[in-house]
């Protein structure tokens, strides 16, 4: 299972407003993501799931959703700067912090930002990823136009809820169809159609610019230089405003900052907040890769159809991300109609690929494995290396229902239990001499 932490309730005025605590601190940590979130769903990305942990590995980490999305109660399209602000001092006192560093990503930027100039004794220090103050074009060349708020509720009629807009937004994952089909999701949840368009416009009608030079605490301004959904004029105008504010501009072109290199921006603000980053890890570690895929996947979908066919990937997205977090594994990517995920520990590679397969029968649905242990190459959120390779090749060999594994693997579980029928020796593509494979049998 996903570990979702516990979401409580702060009271602001006749408004709850969900939100949770993670970590320990000190410092206290507030997280305010964009205009649309929902802090349940959001543990289910991988990615996202990361990101906070990262964030509370040196804080203790509150995360809410602001009022009129996800956890938190509704409104009507009268809300102001100060109801924003007073729903973050709900959650601050609810969450027992006095003092705090304030983040706020895209929307959540202005928010954080106001309440630093509102409130300074309550904020150690400020840090904007990608902030939409907003400001308009008329005043800035780089600003948002009057046709980009037009552009997007015209959006959101014609195919809210369907993914759409994830190429402008975070466009390295674009091609990603089970990520696309993710963010449809996790949007449907934050917010129905006409509440997106409403919370839309009430970015439209507010504009921070005029207090940013009175934010007197320390302040980082995070920005990818190439990202089409909000410009990196964005920050830097923040940062020329804000006396004394550290601008910090990364390459890349997603809005988010979960997508991409999100290990560097968590070590950038830990090392704002703290004054220290995170120590190096290691480029080339020892795990185990389990890769996953389902047998028959093009008939079958054939034989459903495309939105029934959708409906059983996500579930079976749902399935196989529960197993993995319930093993201890990292869930590396999607690969198709299956999946990459990496162990510390062989036995317990084997076993979640075994209850991935048994999970997915009682969808209806026959999968195979393949598992290898051997060094691979930490590439940001991906892994590579000829270890991988190995499990690629591994997989491809295995039958409906099989969970194939290498001879290493075999050898490093001897004593754990696990029962193995010898599948004999294979010659594995691109890869030279020849491997000892096995099939789990118990």
């Amino acid at each position: 299972m996903i570990d979702v932490p516990e979401t409580r309730y702060a009271k602001s005025g006749d408004a709850r407003i969900g939100y949770q605590v993670v970590g320990e601190g000190p410092p206290d940590l507030v997280y305010a993501p964009s205009f649309l979130s929902n802090i349940d769903v959001f543990w289910e990305n991988p990615a996202a799931g990361h990101f906070l942990r990262g964030l509370a590995a040196f804080s203790r980490l509150i995360v809410f959703d602001r009022r009129g999305v996800g956890t938190s109660d509704a409104w009507d399209d009268t809300i102001t700067v100060e109801h924003r602000t007073d729903d973050l001092a709900a959650v601050l006192d609810a969450a027992g912090s006095q003092s705090t560093v304030l983040f706020g990503s895209s929307e959540g930027g202005s928010t954080c930002a106001t309440f630093a100039a509102l409130y300074p004794e309550r904020v150690l220090a400020l840090v904007m990823f990608s902030p939409l103050l907003p400001v308009l074009e008329e005043q800035f060349p780089w600003a948002w136009a009057p046709e980009v708020f037009d552009a997007f509720e015209a959006g959101v009629d014609e195919a809210w809820g369907t993914g759409a807009g994830l190429e402008l937004i975070n466009p390295s994952l674009a091609g990603d169809e089970r990520m696309r089909r993710w963010y449809a999701r996790y949007w449907r949840l934050c917010a129905s159609p006409d509440r997106a368009k409403a919370l839309m416009r009430q970015n439209r009608r507010l504009d921070v610019g005029p207090i940013l030079s009175t934010i007197s605490v320390p302040t980082l301004a995070i920005h990818r230089v190439d990202e089409l959904w909000v410009n990196v004029g964005y920050s830097r105008y923040a940062a020329a405003e804000i006396p004394g504010a550290r601008l910090v501009e990364l390459p890349g072109a997603d809005h988010e900052p979960w997508v991409g290199d999100a290990d560097v921006v968590l070590a950038e603000i830990r090392e704002f907040v703290t004054g220290r980053r995170e120590p190096s890890e290691p480029d080339r570690v020892l795990a185990t890769v389990v890769f996953t895929d389902l047998v028959g996947s093009t008939a079958l979908a054939s034989r459903l159809g495309d939105r029934r066919w959708r409906e059983l990937l996500d579930e079976h997205d749902r399935v196989v991300g529960q197993e993995v977090d319930e093993f201890r594994g990292r869930l590396v990517k999607s690969t198709g109609d299956g999946v990459l995920a990496t162990f510390d520990g062989p036995a317990r590679a084997v076993r979640c690929a075994r209850s991935i397969r048994d999970a997915l029968r009682a969808l209806g649905l026959e999968s195979r494995a393949g598992v290898h242990t051997g060094e691979v190459e930490l590439r940001g959120d991906d892994v590579g290396g000829i270890a991988v390779h190995l499990g690629a090749r591994v997989a491809a060999l295995a039958g409906a229902g099989d969970v194939l594994v290498s001879r290493t693997v075999v050898d490093l579980v001897a004593g754990s239990g696990l029962e193995f029928a010898d599948r004999g020796a294979h010659q594995l593509k691109g890869v030279p001499g020849e491997w000892q494979l096995y099939a789990v049998e118990r």
